[in-house]
């Protein structure tokens, strides 16, 4: 049985399937427009349904800023409700169809609110490292690299309770010591005590306000 042929036409020589890529591009430029392909609006409707989706990862505060819709509120409350792989599927495309109705200013609002929360959560990153480090200089186990440390930092946070730290950290210097020496013994792992805690604590806080 002979095979149907396919629909179309020839340009320059070249064969144009009715319905392709190259058709509808053909078409697009009879038209004189730009108006998007079927292709090119399958890949703009995953896109909003993707960042449907993300807006369900935003902190509360900045997703009450952008006042979203109350359609789109309650539908994205429902996906995060449903946990059957199909049942979130269907949910995420209707979320999808809630997001094409949403205009250019406020698509850029959701991508400025997503790109804020995760400029925020690498600051929150690189400010733990920060205590962390300092944390290791000012309860160093050599004194004097300690005390170089404790300087340096009232020297910058001069509004330091200088006698607490000091305090937390002479605590912490020994108990990492008593933890070096248990973590020795075979079987036993580093253990640090209370003030080791206390001292991060105090110094996140400090550069936290700082950051402000």
């Amino acid at each position: 049985m002979a095979r149907k042929p396919k629909k179309g036409y020839f340009v320059r020589g070249q064969f144009v399937a009715e319905g392709s890529e190259l058709d509808e591009q053909y078409r697009r430029a009879l038209k004189g427009g730009d108006a998007p392909s079927k292709t090119e609006l399958k890949a703009q409707s995953a896109q909003l349904q993707a960042l449907g989706e993300a807006l369900l990862t935003l902190r509360p505060a900045l997703r009450e800023a952008l006042a979203l819709p109350a359609r789109l509120e309650d539908a994205l409350a429902e996906l995060a409700r449903i946990t059957d792989f199909e049942g979130r599927r269907r949910q995420s495309q209707y979320v999808g169809k809630l997001m094409r109705q949403l205009d250019e200013d406020g698509i850029a609002a959701i991508h400025a609110a997503l790109e804020q929360q995760r400029q925020g959560a690498a600051q929150d990153t690189l400010l733990l490292h920060a205590a962390e480090d300092w944390r290791e200089r000012l309860a160093a186990p050599d004194a004097a690299a300690s005390q170089a440390a404790l300087n340096e930092w009232m020297a910058r946070f001069a509004q330091t309770d200088a006698q607490q730290l000091r305090a937390l950290i002479r605590q912490a210097r020994k108990d990492r010591a008593q933890a070096a020496a248990v973590a020795s013994a075979p079987g036993q792992g580093v253990r640090q005590g209370r003030a080791w805690r206390e001292l991060f604590q105090l110094i996140r806080g400090m550069l936290n306000e700082e950051r402000a």
